[in-house]
């Protein structure tokens, strides 16, 4: 472990824009430093896989000179279907005797070569239902996945000294800004470009994850599909501009109607495995964030669906900004877009 407490900057690699955070901490009050986004070219990443990453390097650098940040360490994560997060049981035991059987532990519960992967783990308390038991957050990354990432950084000038997982980060953001109740069951749910990512948490307990390969992309999409329209048009379509050239407005509500539907369904479907493996917890509310949850349309069709409250989830909502350096206005607008980075720039070297 490092004993530094320096604060990282938090670098969240989308797959549709590279998100920036630097935080200063004082007094356990976090104070914004820089902030900053580069849009990525489609299919630069898909599934979470590096397609081009030239271009990811290119727009890190970029970012980090207009945002004059010169320091080389700093944190980010990794979501996907290279990433595996399970919650088992295991008889009772110390974090030392865990390390030492892990790895045998876990080969009954990941698809992968064991020796292919990363295993980390946290154990999260006793079975409440049998005292000899206990509950394990498991988590695996394939190694050739997490070396993409590294080898970019190192290509970038950076070391990474913290490699989170996505729905962790948010889940450290979530906890800073709004804090977690004793018992209260609640869903964090990131929708961002192409995957959505479901975590359910019992007070402070990541109790389930579950990443969905769907987002805000696939809405936009549709519209282009069916409407011929550009990559923009539909962009814009997509946040409720219905002033598009030769195109009905009607049928612009029809198509987004259809796939909200997609997504909400997806969604559900989390929630309702969620509710037949764990009898006993029911989600009492949900939080939304990532940049589809800017959707009014996507907020008021989950509610409508799931018949639980939901509520966006404000990332910068306890950070401390000044108005003379951030136009809060901007803020305000993209701020859904940075839970994962936000989480990020909130770790802390040697972190687990």
């Amino acid at each position: 472990m490092f004993a530094s407490k320096k604060d990282i900057v938090g670098i969240d690699i989308g797959s549709s824009a590279v998100k920036i955070v630097r935080l200063r901490e004082s007094r356990g009050t976090y104070h914004l430093v820089n902030i900053g986004i580069m849009p990525l070219a489609p299919e630069t990443i898909v599934d979470g896989t590096i397609m081009d990453s030239s271009v990811i390097v290119e727009s890190i650098r970029n970012l980090l000179t207009s945002m004059k940040i010169k320091t080389k360490q700093v944190s980010t994560s990794v979501s996907g279907h290279s990433v595996i997060i399970r919650k088992i049981n295991l008889p009772v035991m110390t974090d030392a005797e865990l390390e030492a059987s892990i790895q045998w532990e876990a080969e009954q519960y990941i698809p992968f070569d064991i020796s292919e992967v990363n295993i980390d783990f946290q154990i999260l308390g006793p079975d409440p239902k049998d005292p000899a038991q206990m509950n394990v957050m498991l988590v695996a990354a394939k190694k050739d996945f997490v070396g993409d990432y590294t080898s970019l950084f190192a290509e970038a000038g950076l070391e990474p000294l913290v490699m989170d997982i996505d729905c962790f980060a948010v889940e450290n953001m979530f906890d800073y800004n709004y804090g977690f109740v004793d018992g209260e069951v609640v869903a964090l749910i990131d929708l961002g470009a192409s995957t959505t990512s479901v975590s359910i948490l019992k007070g402070d307990t990541s109790i389930f994850t579950r990443d969905i390969q769907t987002g805000g992309t696939m809405l936009s999409e549709e519209l282009q599909k069916r409407l011929g329209i550009g990559t923009e048009e539909a962009e814009r379509a997509k946040l409720g501009d219905r002033n598009i050239a030769d195109v009905d407005p009607d049928s612009i509500d029809g198509i987004m109607a259809d796939a909200i539907e997609n997504l909400v369904q997806e969604v559900q479907r989390s929630l309702d495995f969620f509710a037949a493996t764990s009898s006993d917890d029911q989600v009492s509310r949900i939080y939304l964030t990532g940049g589809v949850s800017n959707s009014v349309k996507v907020r008021e069709a989950l509610v409508e669906r799931l018949g639980i409250p939901a509520e966006r989830v404000d990332p910068l909502r306890n950070v401390t900004i000044s108005e003379k350096e951030f136009d809060t206005e901007y803020l305000e607008a993209v701020g859904s877009m940075f839970s994962v980075a936000m989480g990020l720039a909130m770790r802390k070297v040697g972190d687990k």
